[in-house]
């Protein structure tokens, strides 16, 4: 799915928030084989955040969410739609963010769960244009939030040190300052799923002692699939804005890629022609949290001043289902 048409969107108001516990390299090396000297070369990452014991995705979804909120002047009473992109919801149903509805509230705001894994808060952000451009919504509250220490397996050297816990949220509106979304295009390939996966905890193979034994509730990624898969789709949507809009890439102010490797988002940004400087990357201290990641840059971002009203920015994603997205926005 694509769109070349511009809306008139913009971001009021960003969001953040990161448990307090920090879990590093050093501190995998206790647990698993492995090494601060192994992991930064490949990955860029030297620690991440694990959500207390207490905290379920929904706390980090409401702390984030009430942020974004006092960002944009609103209150809850004021909302239309809220969504959160999640592929570790508290329950499989109700949905989380009628939990986060039901804990910012008073509110009778729509409230639904978006699930596209690491793309999730990409395809959540063009749903929300689409309610707001066709006058259907006026506020949507969009969060991205992830507990993925929950369905992190310790004992997997490969996986376990890429994922951290986290939630990002953004309140869009209706244009008042300029802001737009320019371009955006989301797809979708269902046919390996294996490439990237949580096997049990649904209706294919419900819980039981088989499927806890195996570890089967656990992540299960093929590492080298998932970084030429990703590097070679990044490449793809970002030379297509050139060719839907006419705007070059050297005109972006700043792409906001999804964390998931800094070597996947290095060499995907250079075989485009573009410097690495172009990307904000904070994947260093909180790691890969799927449909966090991009929010949690872009509050991040803009909070240090390197994200400004007027800038061109690129939102841009790869992950399970398998699942890619990218939005030029213009803040």
């Amino acid at each position: 799915m694509r769109t070349a048409q511009h809306l008139p969107v913009e971001v009021a108001g960003l969001g953040s928030y990161l448990p307090e516990r920090i879990l590093s390299n050093h501190d995998l090396e206790a647990i698993v084989d492995t090494s601060d000297e192994w992991i930064v070369p490949r990955t860029g990452i030297r620690e991440r955040r694990i959500a207390a014991d207490e905290q379920a995705t929904s706390d980090l979804a409401v702390a984030a969410a009430r942020r974004a909120l006092q960002d944009a002047a609103l209150t809850a009473k004021e909302l239309d739609v809220i969504l959160v992109a999640t592929c570790t919801p508290d329950h499989l149903f109700p949905a989380t963010a009628c939990l986060v509805q039901a804990a910012i509230g008073p509110t009778d705001a729509m409230a639904c769960d978006l699930e596209a894994a690491c793309s999730g808060f990409v395809y959540g952000f063009v749903y929300a244009s689409g309610l707001i451009a066709s006058g259907m919504a006026d506020n949507v509250l969009l969060v991205g939030a992830e507990t993925l220490s929950r369905v992190t397996d310790y004992t997997d050297r490969r996986s376990c040190i890429l994922f951290g816990d986290g939630a990002g949220a953004a309140v869009l509106r209706r244009t008042r300052n300029g802001g737009e979304l320019l371009y955006a295009e989301l797809g979708a390939d269902g046919s390996r799923p294996e490439i990237l996966e949580i096997p049990a905890g649904g209706t294919r193979l419900p819980a039981s002692h088989q499927t806890v034994d195996e570890r089967r509730h656990y992540m299960q990624l093929q590492g080298r699939e998932v970084f030429k898969l990703a590097v070679n789709k990044l490449i793809e949507l970002m030379q297509r804005i050139p060719e839907q809009t006419g705007i070059g890439l050297d005109e972006i102010k700043m792409v906001l890629p999804h964390q998931s490797n800094v070597r996947i988002i290095k060499s995907a940004l250079e075989r485009s022609g573009l410097e690495m400087e172009k990307a904000y990357m904070n994947i260093d201290t909180v790691g890969n949290t799927s449909a966090a990641s991009i929010p949690l840059a872009m509050a991040e971002a803009a909070a240090c001043g390197k994200l400004q009203r007027g800038d061109l920015a690129l939102l841009l994603a790869f992950g399970g289902g398998l699942t890619w997205g990218s939005a030029l926005i213009r803040y």
